[in-house]
């Protein structure tokens, strides 16, 4: 082969004698490769030109030809890669020189950006806020776990029952209740430790059904012969009313939750009240028993005190206690669909208090966890409901006045419910407040 290299004059510029003027021998450093130059320049402005071409006249740099470069700094003939600027080849923007693309001087670009430890550190961030948020949660549960009272033996059960079944249960005792929060809530100083609200929640086999049981409902105590059922508390406390309730209904009682009428007034205000709403206007208690003032038409907040006064309150009503259950099972879910709130729940100043509250203020089974009461809460928001069929709300008995059951609807109810069985809408009668 001759000794002329033919590409000589793609890669490498003429050498200047040694010792002429504007020599350096730095910048006439050459690449020591045979190939033809890579289209474009890599990491410099200024165009690659053909040996006959001019060198550009502008000293930002500028397209030249097929195979030339753009840049932002200063370019030179026939030297690809020089210049003072950021390139980018064309016609593409990219440079394939050394097999990998760059920009610029050839630094790598991340997807999570520049430098690639910001991604890290974002990710680090999260980590630490989730592992917080996790903690935080479960020490919570297991604070207000450990506050529950629970005190409740249930008693052996045979049977089998579908779903799950909780028995609330709101006694009328004094118990630990001081004179003045007496005076305050209107309780008289004398009670009778009976339950002065019994209600029934069925869940876990399709949407949840709430049954109120009157308390005058005269059944069969096991061990005290027939009475009204809210003597059975008096007469065994929560064991045998739940004895009691089984025997009549069928239903296997998975969960029992007591609650007081100071525990009641603490919960609510806990939460800033409890909004009832009501389509008339509902008349004063006329005996002043209660303390219930009244409510116009429309929507209310009710505070602690006036919502204990309002689910006592039947000497407002014709049909006196029939019409305080519906009351109490409207507030019931009011209170529960607030307490289950974003604006309670996901408000720690709110949450903690309320929690704290309804741990101390009600009694429930031994088994019970902080985890059932949740479930148990969301359930009560919205529940089908109804009253256990009635035959007759006035019937004379051995024990006065008593509320007889249908028992032929009142079989068909408990069945259906302890089945898993959808309850025909005949046998539940709705809620209506007031």
């Amino acid at each position: 082969m001759s000794d002329e290299d033919p590409w000589k004059g793609w890669y490498q510029p003429e050498q200047p004698s040694a010792g002429s003027a504007g020599s350096d021998p730095t910048h006439d450093m050459t690449i020591s490769s045979r190939m033809p130059p890579t289209p474009g320049g890599g990491s410099g402005g200024g165009r690659g030109a053909w040996p006959d071409q001019p060198p550009p006249v502008s000293s930002s740099g500028g397209p030249g030809s097929p195979y030339g470069g753009y840049g932002n700094g200063p370019g030179y003939a026939g030297d690809p890669g020089r210049g003072g600027g950021q390139g980018y080849a064309a016609p593409y923007g990219t440079s394939t020189y050394g097999g990998a693309p760059t920009r610029g001087g050839g630094r790598r670009w991340r997807f999570w950006g520049r430098p690639g430890r910001r991604g890290r550190r974002i990710a680090l961030i999260i980590g630490v806020v989730v592992l917080v948020i996790i903690l935080a949660l479960g020490g919570t549960y297991f604070w207000v776990n450990g506050k529950l009272n629970r005190t409740v033996a249930l008693p052996a059960f045979t049977g089998t029952s579908a779903g799950t079944n909780w028995l609330i249960a709101g006694d009328d005792s004094r118990n630990g209740i001081s004179r003045t929060q007496q005076d305050a809530l209107h309780l008289g100083s004398v009670g009778a430790d009976a339950s002065d609200s019994l209600m029934l929640l069925h869940m876990g086999t399709g949407k949840p059904v709430l049954i109120s049981i009157p308390r005058d409902s005269f059944v069969p105590i096991p061990g005290h012969g027939e009475n009204k059922i809210n003597a059975a508390l008096a007469f065994g406390g929560p064991t045998l009313l739940v004895q009691t309730v089984e025997q009549v209904t069928g239903l296997r009682i998975d969960h029992y939750m007591g609650i007081g009428f100071a525990g009641l007034a603490d919960v609510v205000n806990t939460v800033g009240g409890v909004q009832m709403c009501v389509k008339t206007a509902v008349p004063a208690d006329p005996t002043g028993d209660s303390g219930f003032k009244g409510l116009a038409a429309g929507c209310h907040n009710l505070s602690g005190t006036q919502a204990i006064a309002f689910v006592r309150d039947r000497h407002s009503f014709a049909t006196s206690d029939l019409q305080r259950i519906q009351d109490q099972r409207a507030f019931l879910s009011a209170l529960l669909s607030k307490a289950t709130s974003p604006s309670v729940y996901l408000n720690p100043f709110t949450a903690l208090p309320f929690a704290s509250a309804a741990a101390s203020s009600i009694s429930v089974d031994k088994g019970a966890s902080v985890y059932d009461l949740v479930q148990a809460a969301f359930a009560l928001r919205g529940p089908q409901t109804g009253t256990v069929p009635i035959a007759n709300a006035n019937d004379q008995t051995s024990a006065g006045d008593a509320v007889l059951w249908d028992k032929t609807q009142a079989l068909e109810l408990f069945n259906d419910l302890k089945a898993g069985k959808a309850v025909p809408a005949s046998l539940l009668s709705g809620t209506k407040v007031g």
